[in-house]
C-alpha cells in the first residue's frame, strides 16, 4: 500500500522538528548550566563559557557549583587540552 506524498511529507516534516527540538533544548541546557558553572571564574567569563560549552555538548553534563563536583561528570573530568591540563573548567 502506497502512502499519498502528503502523509509521506507530514511523517518526515515531524520527525525533522522532534529532532531539532532535541537539539535545540540540549544546547539551551548547557548555556544555562555553564552561565553557573562559569559565573565565579578565575579567567576571562568568555573563555570559560566557551570551554565549558564544548565539554557539556561532549559529554551531556555539567557539574553543580562554580568549582569542583567534577566526579558528577567524569567525561567532563577527564577531557584534557592540548597541554594535558584539565580542559573543561
Amino acid at each position: 500500500m502506497k502512502m499519498p506524498v502528503v502523509v509521506q511529507f507530514f511523517i518526515i516534516s515531524l520527525l525533522l522538528t522532534s529532532s531539532f527540538y532535541v537539539l535545540s533544548s540540549a544546547d539551551s541546557s548547557c548555556g544555562g548550566k555553564c552561565s553557573v558553572r562559569c559565573s565565579k571564574a578565575d579567567r576571562t567569563h568568555e573563555e570559560c563559557l566557551e570551554d565549558c560549552d564544548i565539554c557539556c555538548q561532549k559529554c551531556n553534563c555539567v557539574p553543580s557549583g562554580t568549582y569542583g563536583n567534577k566526579d558528577e561528570c567524569p567525561c567532563y573530568r577527564d577531557m584534557k587540552n592540548s597541554k594535558g591540563g584539565s580542559k573543561c573548567p
